[in-house]
């Protein structure tokens, strides 16, 4: 990932098993050794070091627990020197967290890590606990474990957070990325319910408890599974969701419509459509019972046009059985990324969040009138 050079030292940032870590060589003697992690899930990444004769490396390190901390280490004694941790308010204490890094089998056998994090003495490995599971898996882009003080408003409630780092990121490489683009894209769908069926199957959470979120390229993720298996999740929330990837891969006056052939395919190729086709969530939405979702987009998207979550959210609603909740918000004046302003964001992430407690049941339900 990342290469410094240094007088008696070579740094290398690398990924192992699909986690970003750092390995240093002392070029006086050639031995390695790599600078160790506390946690099982974490992020090692490269700071400013525009000094060459020195033996001090400074890095960045983040975890699902630690926030984001600047270390000086000494590359000869193997130490290092905390020099700034990002503050976290409300009296925040990592020691009452825990977090975990496990392995899903998907159906060809290829192992989806997943990192994973709770509040000790909330969480019961008795299927009760209410869970997010969280997953893009497109365009070679990585999920790494790292910090958000916004969790800390579920795990306080008792929540297990997920990531799973399916196929069609480079978590494991470049080959992790080509294994779920283009012809190979359903690998990233099934990676993520074999993440889901393992979360349940190992007693995290139970399907009525497990909500899913994923945006852009990872609500066509959420799109695609719920219609797979929509028995296996109790909450969706797909953000700016890419759901009519037919139609819009086949109009090229869209800005990234022709880019992005190397990564869906040309559906003006019959082999091309014919595989889109198969996955579009809007064009295999069934007659089924779907979990409770949320959707929502942006009139200003330039990415994902704001037709695309509407027009799926109006097929759902002629499709669906059953009286789960399916709500559509658009955001009148935001773009790709959410709502400007300082508050905004927090806004909408109180938004998700309230939808997730209510439908997985860690809050009262919505009555009648409510829901009115």
């Amino acid at each position: 990932e990342d290469v410094d050079a240094f007088v008696n030292h070579l740094v290398i940032f690398e990924r192992l098993n699909g986690l970003l870590q750092i390995r240093i060589t002392d070029l006086r003697n050639n031995q390695s050794h790599s600078v160790s992690a506390p946690e099982p899930a974490f992020v090692f990444s490269p700071d400013a070091n525009p000094e060459f004769n020195t033996n001090i490396l400074r890095y960045s390190y983040t975890s699902l627990i630690t926030p984001v901390s600047i270390y000086d280490y000494d590359m000869d004694q193997k130490t290092r020197v905390l020099k700034k941790q990002q503050p976290v308010l409300g009296g925040y204490q990592p020691e009452l967290y825990a977090s975990e890094r496990i392995y899903a089998t998907a159906a060809d056998g290829k192992k989806i890590p997943v990192s994973l994090v709770y509040k000790k003495g909330l969480f019961r490995k008795d299927g009760s606990s209410p869970t997010l599971l969280y997953g893009y898996g497109s365009y070679g882009i990585n999920i790494d474990p790292g910090f958000s003080s916004d969790r800390l408003s579920l795990l306080d409630r008792g929540f297990v957070y997920a990531i799973a780092s399916i196929r069609g990121g480079s978590e494991m490489g470049k080959y992790w990325h080509d294994d779920g683009r283009m012809m190979n894209k359903k690998n990233s769908f099934t990676d993520f319910i074999a993440a889901a069926q393992y979360l349940v199957q190992e007693k995290y959470t139970r399907p009525e408890k497990l909500g899913i979120m994923g945006g852009s390229a990872g609500g066509l993720l959420m799109g695609a599974v719920v219609n797979l298996r929509p028995d296996l999740f109790g909450a969706v929330i797909a953000k700016v969701p890419f759901v009519d990837v037919v139609n819009t891969m086949l109009d090229k006056s869209l800005p990234l419509t022709v880019g992005e052939f190397e990564e869906w395919g040309n559906p003006e190729e019959p082999e091309a459509y014919r595989y889109i086709r198969s996955y579009s969530p809007y064009d295999n939405v069934e007659k089924q019972k779907y979990p409770n979702m949320l959707v929502t987009g942006g009139l200003n998207d330039p990415r994902v046009s704001y037709w695309e979550p509407a027009k799926w959210v109006a097929k759902l609603r002629t499709m669906k059985k059953g009286d789960n909740l399916l709500l559509l918000k658009i955001n009148m004046g935001a773009g790709h990324f959410g709502a400007s302003g300082r508050y905004d964001r927090i806004k909408e992430t109180a938004l998700d969040y309230a939808f997730l407690l209510t439908t997985l049941g860690v809050e009262k339900p919505l009555t009648e009138t409510d829901k009115k």
